[in-house]
């Protein structure tokens, strides 16, 4: 969860980053409606916990801001409108979130779809990221994170056209909507000009970054290297849609980032076909196999879901093993939880307590291999981006970083990587450029 702090309304962000670079979005227009004692909760669904948080996090605001305008809008906020507007919030549907129209007073419960279409078609100033409508087809704008971040995170895809089977977003968010290139451009070069030297693509479905228009994840990922980009990074990536142009990219350019996050999802084979992924282990296996043999220095993390319907003790340690048979170091890792109108919701359960087992096995398993690359880690160099606080960053392999001396935030220092301290290391600086008086 993250909080945008303004002078104005406060957006309180749940979920992934796509959420974070549409929660600017969301500021903006509230603050363009007149919203000053507004808060708006941008929640995900992803997980029953992740909307559990969301509930509990609206339920407080309502108690202790009674005067407040309480919003609620996102993936949850979709899936579960009535609930939210029970409770006393006004609702705003995903596909309205960006328009200056659902934070009115005077609106009723949100914007509906059709309203929100209405009002596009009427040509209404629409901040970053707001649906459009191009010959009747929805679109997709940009969205940018706030400047109060030392990265930028720049949602360019919406929606997902796949159908696995645990997964509620094609119900939150529609079908797979890209960004246009020009308009991805536009902002990446907002960013840059604010002073922000990492910029990090997101989507629902990034892989699938122009398959409504006929370009590719690669064609971007060349389109914005023509701008003075020092430092760009990818988010979760399908490993089947990894072709050969986005794979030179990944291990090629330097200022793409040796640090690729995969949808992964599962190690075993009958679990991978019950969830409808579209890669087995082996597939996962060998492109990792050759990701590390073409860039040695690449860090590879992974979504890993434990305890799916059906999963007994032989899939589970199929899933397990793949932590070390693809030196995942960073793992996003949670118990599967049934979301209503998935398939998988179902299937045979395995229960909630067997679920949270298995994913505190797998977090361990994680936390051994990332500690064990860490400590390999020790003694190199390597140039971190300062984040806000002046003291911690993150290398270029998403190593996270303590720093011995401050430096200035969103700088990009380079450092001595001398031990480990848990998850982090610790790093002197080797050039005085940079740090902080």
């Amino acid at each position: 969860m993250s909080v945008a702090v303004t002078d104005g309304p406060e957006v309180v962000n749940f979920g992934c980053r796509l959420n974070i670079a549409e929660g600017e979005g969301v500021r903006a227009a509230a603050r363009a409606a007149g919203g000053r004692d507004t808060i708006v909760f941008n929640s995900c669904a992803v997980t029953g916990e992740a909307v559990r948080q969301a509930r509990q996090a609206v339920r407080r605001a309502l108690r202790e801001r009674p005067d407040a305008d309480i919003v609620v809008t996102g993936c949850a906020a979709e899936l579960e409108a009535e609930r939210f507007a029970e409770m006393g919030a006004r609702v705003v549907r995903n596909d309205a979130k960006g328009l200056v129209e659902s934070y009115r007073l005077e609106e009723k419960n949100g914007a509906s779809t059709s309203a929100a279409r209405t009002g596009l078609e009427g040509g209404l100033s629409l901040p970053p990221f707001a649906l459009s409508l191009s010959k009747g087809r929805p679109s997709y704008a940009p969205a940018l994170s706030g400047a109060d971040h030392a990265r930028a995170f720049l949602g360019v895809q919406t929606g997902c056209s796949h159908s696995c089977t645990f997964c509620a977003t094609v119900i939150a968010r529609g079908t797979a909507r890209s960004a246009t290139i020009e308009a991805t451009l536009d902002a990446a070069r907002t960013a840059l000009d604010r002073g922000q030297r990492e910029i990090i693509l997101t989507g629902v479905d990034l892989a699938s970054y122009g398959d409504d228009s006929g370009t590719t994840l690669a064609a971007l990922v060349e389109a914005m290297l023509s701008l003075p980009i020092e430092r760009l990074r990818l988010s979760s990536l399908d490993p089947n849609r990894i072709d050969d142009a986005l794979f030179a990219l990944l291990t090629q350019e330097a200022r793409v980032m040796p640090h690729v996050h995969l949808s992964l999802q599962a190690g075993d084979d009958m679990i991978l076909t019950r969830m409808k992924r579209r890669h087995r282990r082996a597939d996962a296996v060998a492109l990792i196999a050759r990701l590390k043999t073409a860039r040695a220095d690449i860090a590879i993390g992974a979504d890993l879901i434990a305890g799916f319907p059906t999963e007994d003790g032989a899939m589970f340690a199929n899933s397990l093993a793949l932590v070390d048979d693809c030196d995942i170091v960073f793992g996003h890792i949670f118990p599967y939880s049934p979301r209503a109108g998935t398939p998988a919701a179902r299937m045979p359960q395995v229960g909630r307590a067997i679920a949270r087992e298995r994913a505190a096995t797998l977090r361990a398993a994680n936390a051994r291999r990332r500690q064990s690359w860490l400590d390999t880690q020790t003694g190199h160099t390597a140039s971190v981006l300062v984040e806000r606080d002046g003291t911690s960053g993150h290398a270029a392999n998403f190593a996270a970083v303590t720093l011995a001396v401050p430096a200035i935030p969103g700088s990009i220092v380079e450092v001595q990587l001398t031990a480990r301290a848990g998850d982090r290391m610790i790093a002197a600086p080797i050039k005085a450029k940079d740090i902080a008086a």
